[in-house]
């Protein structure tokens, strides 16, 4: 009885920790939509590992939004519109969900651009993986249960592991790696500075 005690209450304490973990998980992955895949090819293409420092920082920016709005949440059981509303006025907020209105569809767009040239990388032309990426998508929205949603976006979430797996596969220098990502490089160049406000839109989205 000693020993299972202890068991049973280290695997709450791991089922706790995965209850808490998922939704960071989806959220996280959110952010890892066709265009930051594509910003960041772009920019690790021309720049290499001089952007690395770059993303050190905005790591550190978007916990502490995903921190902040997530408490916001928590202790008002407002959105964040509701929010703007009460402070700002509803002539405030008209004009943030305007804006939310048009990023999101800009995300959108490029979302299913991402789906239809991932698609014809298999040979499927994107006029029968589109329509049939939408039609899943909404389905799965309008007609599944959150658990269900969550389970699904957990699952898509694994592809994640091939950062990680892919980070070692190419052998990187180490050092350099390191060395970028602790001492930051900066160019007064017009071309780094719009790659530098890309990255950072396409990191901290709606």
């Amino acid at each position: 009885m000693r020993l299972k005690r202890p068991i049973a209450d280290y695997v709450r304490r791991v089922l706790l920790f995965l209850s808490i973990l998922g939704p960071g998980i989806i959220t996280s992955s959110a952010d890892n939509d066709a265009p930051g895949i594509a910003t960041y090819s772009m920019a690790g293409s021309v720049y290499g590992y001089s952007f690395l420092w770059l993303l050190l920082c905005i790591t550190v920016g978007e916990s502490l939004v995903q921190v902040t709005v997530s408490r916001m949440g928590a202790v008002t059981g407002k959105g964040l519109t509701d929010l703007i509303r009460e402070r700002f006025g509803v002539k405030m907020t008209f004009w943030v969900i305007l804006g939310l209105m048009l990023a999101n569809l800009g995300t959108t767009a490029a979302q299913f651009a991402g789906i239809a040239a991932s698609a014809e990388l298999f040979g499927v032309t994107r006029y029968v993986a589109v329509p049939l990426a939408a039609m899943a998508v909404a389905f799965l929205v309008l007609r599944g249960s959150y658990r269900r949603v969550e389970k699904v976006l957990l699952l898509l979430s694994l592809y994640a592991i091939g950062y990680v797996v892919s980070a070692f596969l190419v052998y990187p220098p180490w050092e350099e790696v390191l060395k970028r990502t602790v001492m930051p490089t900066f160019y007064l160049e017009t071309h780094y500075l719009l790659a530098v406000l890309a990255t950072v839109g396409t990191t901290i989205t709606p």
